[in-house]
């Protein structure tokens, strides 16, 4: 996913400013996307130079340092992201994540170690299916599109995480046996 079309797809809602940009992704993209804010202001930059979103400065009443940036889409903006949203995405699921990769080569390493981050996956996907579904549960009637892709989310931490306890279990029994 384009960081540049999920940023406009957000100011669809509402004006924003970077760091609340950045919270949306993560809330209802983080099982899919991971995005830091070395990703988001580049981006925001962008967008502002092409004139797909307009920007605002706001002095923040009573507080010392920089104003705040708040973010909108321009109609120039909404027309380009329509655009993108009638083309067939890019490419099929991919998961990038960089557990996975070392996954497939821990047969090459030291046996404790790979369990050891199984183990720690595991306690990271157990947390986030509980912050998830509390995220849910205080979703005040979400529109059907962001309802379903948090769905979406919750089912896949629940399927990776039984994954991961079930590639612990299979590792651990061929290791009883050799």
């Amino acid at each position: 996913m384009a960081i540049r079309h999920a940023i406009l797809g957000l100011l669809h809602y509402r004006a924003m400013h970077g760091y609340r940009i950045k919270a949306q992704i993560e809330k209802y993209f983080g099982h899919v996307w991971s995005i830091n804010y070395g990703q988001i202001y580049p981006n925001l930059k962008s967008l502002l130079d092409e004139g797909l979103i307009s920007m605002i400065e706001e002095n923040q009443a009573g507080m010392r340092g920089p104003s705040r940036k708040l973010y909108s889409i321009t109609e120039k903006g909404r027309k380009a992201f329509a655009d993108w949203i009638r083309k067939a995405p890019e490419k099929g699921m991919i998961l990038r994540d960089p557990f996975l990769m070392k996954f497939v080569f821990f047969g090459f390493g030291e046996k404790e170690r790979g369990l050891e981050m199984i183990e720690d996956q595991i306690r990271l996907y157990k947390e986030q299916l509980g912050s998830r579904k509390d995220k849910f549960k205080k979703s005040k009637n979400p529109e059907i599109h962001v309802r379903l892709i948090s769905e979406l989310g919750i089912e896949l931490n629940e399927a990776f995480l039984a994954w991961l306890i079930r590639a612990r279990q299979e590792i651990l029994e061929q290791q009883y046996k050799s």
